[in-house]
């Protein structure tokens, strides 16, 4: 099947076959979604998206223009093209001719500094990459490749000894991915498709910029530029790399072995435009003088996932729809966080979706080590996110809010059990940044709960005593999912802990032990599963 065949008939096919999750987003953002948008344009309004949705496919007439864009600019999505390469320099080298095997462009493979701990093979193997296999590494490289030096092209003219340095990472590695997920390729190209957005005149795709003469911010020569990105196509289609790939004629057909990675233009990543992450926001720095009387500037930047961390304990910030509006004197003096445009955007139509219609985050994400040289984890996660969370006004919203945070209060009683027996055996609770905590545990355990939770809360719309109903569910899940952990601790505890220990600290006379322990955790546990504790006390009653 080929490109063009999967664009237009989008609604035919429910996702994308990547080597690996991370693929998903580069592949969306420097080619679908921007051929999609030079073609059609972005919908002018909130109206025109939603009779796109509701439509399920592209009209004839957007198949036409799809049709006629793709005949027209043909020649510059050839990968071996000799002139206008996709995604390339032309005729691209180093001073002495070098090139290094294709395992470059590949994230999980060994080379250089980047050495998988089990990889079966080593950087002294060859690769050989189909055209299809180069071209979606490549993509991924502009995206997603490692910072520090590179290798130095000629005519580059900030080339130093063969190398370039201070490469950031590609612009996706700067960020915590958050890509909405729809039922179908055509549903998730218009998940991710601002409206009523302002397109500049030199908001060009890479693919557009490919005349040296005719734009000196050109992508097809070494030279380079840190700059902003012009809007939202520019920054979609960022040449983060200069990329030449180099085919060889094999038995089983072209084959890229051998490849070219130099320094790429670097992007001042901007909330205005990039619309696939969260955003923290910071509270101002303070100034060292009473005398100036300009207002400090909150300072804004990508939200990261963390590794190891479950997304849905994120959900405060992806649901952080009206943070920056509603709240600016809070804003102003602590930390925040605001959703991305992309849910942002959702949350406007959210009443106007169907409530069961199956939505899903995608979060995706790479940890750096090493001077950001290396790749240390990947991050990889799926939420199914109920249409009717996106609305800060509607009773899911609170709901899910209210089932996170208690999931992480839980959690904290956990630990605080733990410190408070090891107290009473004599030794200190496990420290926050070291081994594993029986919070985390739990915390674990209650991920499948939680999704339960997310794909219950589909069906529920705005009905009060239905939402109800989940959260009275999910406390008995999770209650459970608690005192499994807890008998843990409890079975393992020593005999001694029931005598416990005094110590004294801050002048005050603490004991540590067993009951008094196991007291103050079942009070926690009645606090934060109020639900529970007041359906056990009618019971009593």
């Amino acid at each position: 099947m080929t490109g063009r065949e999967l664009l237009l008939n989008a609604d035919q096919f429910t996702d994308l076959v990547v080597d690996l999750p991370t693929q998903r987003a580069p592949i969306f953002r420097q080619l679908l979604l921007p051929l999609v948008v030079d073609a059609l344009g972005f919908p002018a309004d909130r109206d025109e998206w939603m009779d796109m949705f509701r439509a399920g496919s592209f009209t004839a007439e957007q198949r036409d223009a799809l049709g006629a864009y793709m005949d027209k600019h043909h020649h510059l999505f050839n990968l071996f093209d000799p002139v206008h390469p996709f995604a390339q320099v032309a005729d691209l080298r180093t001073a002495k001719d070098e090139t290094k095997g294709s395992a470059l462009l590949v994230a999980t493979a060994a080379t250089g500094n980047n050495v998988p701990l089990f990889s079966a093979r080593t950087e002294g193997d060859p690769l050989a990459l189909t055209p299809a296999e180069a071209a979606r590494w490549m993509l991924h490289t502009h995206c997603w490749d490692t910072a520090a030096i590179k290798t130095g092209a000629v005519g580059d003219p900030r080339v130093k000894s063969g190398k370039t340095t201070g490469n950031p990472t590609g612009p996706l590695g700067q960020l915590g991915v958050t890509m909405p997920i729809g039922t179908t390729l055509y549903e998730t190209l218009l998940l991710n498709i601002p409206y009523g957005q302002t397109r500049l005149s030199d908001d060009l795709p890479q693919w557009r910029r490919r005349t040296p003469a005719g734009d000196p911010l050109s992508a097809a020569t070494p030279v380079w530029h840190a700059r902003a990105a012009r809007g939202l196509l520019d920054a979609w289609t960022w040449q983060a790399r200069r990329i030449r790939l180099f085919p060889e004629e094999t038995p089983d057909g072209p084959r890229v072995t051998r490849v070219v990675v130099a320094a790429g233009d670097r992007l001042d990543i901007s909330p205005d435009i990039e619309p696939h992450t969260a955003w923290i926001i910071d509270p101002p720095a303070k100034r060292g003088t009473k005398t100036s009387t300009r207002p400090a500037a909150k300072s804004v930047r990508p939200r990261r996932h963390a590794a190891g961390r479950a997304g849905w304990r994120g959900l405060d910030a992806l649901l952080a729809i009206k943070a920056v509006d509603e709240d600016r004197s809070a804003t102003a003096t602590r930390k925040g966080a605001v959703s991305s445009r992309l849910l942002r955007q959702l949350s406007e139509v959210s009443r106007l979706l169907p409530h069961r219609y199956p939505l899903r985050i995608e979060l995706t994400g790479i940890a750096y080590g090493n001077q950001s040289a290396v790749i240390e984890d990947m991050y990889v996660d799926d939420i199914p996110l109920p249409v009717a969370a996106l609305d800060p006004e509607g009773v899911v919203y609170g709901s899910l809010l209210e089932a996170v945070g208690q999931a992480e209060s839980l959690a904290t009683a956990v630990n605080h059990l733990s410190g408070d027996l090891r107290r009473a055996g004599g030794s200190e609770p496990i420290p926050w940044d070291k081994g594993q905590r029986p919070g985390d545990t739990l915390l674990h355990a209650l991920g499948p709960v939680v999704r339960r939770l997310l794909v219950g809360l589909r069906q529920v719309g705005d009905d009060f005593e239905k939402c109800e109903k989940g959260l009275e569910a999910w406390e008995i899940k999770a209650e459970q999912a608690t005192w499994r952990v807890a008998e843990t601790l409890f079975t393992s505890a020593s005999p001694a802990l029931f005598t416990g220990r005094r110590t004294k600290k801050d002048g005050k006379d603490h004991v540590y032990r067993l009951s008094t322990a196991e007291a103050s955790f079942r009070r926690s546990l009645a606090a934060i599963l109020h639900r529970r504790a007041a359906a056990r006390s009618a019971r009593e009653s």
